[in-house]
């Protein structure tokens, strides 16, 4: 597949982009910055009509598109509605995004423990972080595009177990998923129909 992937200089996305073309995909890596990955191309990810040709040609966008820190922010709804935009505009259907396990409000899959304490923390010190990922659901589920969205848990940079679960609709339990195990699960759900239109809880195996 000819794919694009924003967010490419981050932990996640630079091992997505190494498993992308290890797999034979024709990638074009995006960055905000110049020098901040070899091979990339520097877009402003907030302007949508000079995305449109970058994507004219593309079978489908992975976003790996992430915050810093902990404040207020829109970054990641800001830059999902502009790249849907120009999806539209160049013929490009399919996108497959990363949110977070926390986002879930329903429970669905989180043991009673994690529901009670832990969930709710999280919710309060990255309260910032979580509402802009939900915005950023929200505008998929009410586009067109065909979307995926994968909420993983804390990602660290663990060398990866080769293997991981995913739930629909649900989060899976654990506290932690290497990035290199989420980029392996972005890569499989891109031709996965099954995923189509659905949030997707992944987690350790």
């Amino acid at each position: 597949m000819r794919i694009v992937v924003f967010g490419a200089s981050g932990g996640t996305g630079r091992e997505l982009v190494r498993q992308a073309r290890a797999a034979g995909h024709h990638v074009t890596a995006v960055v905000r910055s110049p020098g901040a990955l070899a091979d990339a191309v520097v877009a402003d990810i907030f302007d949508p009509p000079s995305l449109v040709p970058l994507l004219a040609g593309h079978d489908a966008v992975l976003s790996v598109l992430g915050p810093r820190g902990r404040t207020a922010t829109s970054v990641c709804s800001t830059a999902v509605a502009g790249i849907t935009e120009a999806m539209a505009e160049a013929g490009v259907r399919r996108i497959v995004a990363i949110s977070a396990q926390p986002v879930l409000r329903g429970g669905a899959g989180d043991s009673w423990w994690y529901r009670l304490t832990a969930r709710p923390l999280l919710r309060t010190i990255y309260r910032h972080v979580y509402r802009d990922l939900e915005r950023m659901e929200r505008i998929l589920a009410a586009g067109d595009t065909d979307w995926t969205v994968l909420r993983p848990p804390y990602l660290t940079d663990d060398p990866p177990a080769g293997r991981y679960r995913t739930a629909m609709d649900a989060n899976v339990p654990g506290w932690s998923l290497a990035r290199s195990d989420l980029a392996r699960a972005m890569l499989d759900a891109l031709d996965d129909p099954a995923t189509v239109r659905r949030a997707v809880g992944v987690g350790p195996n």
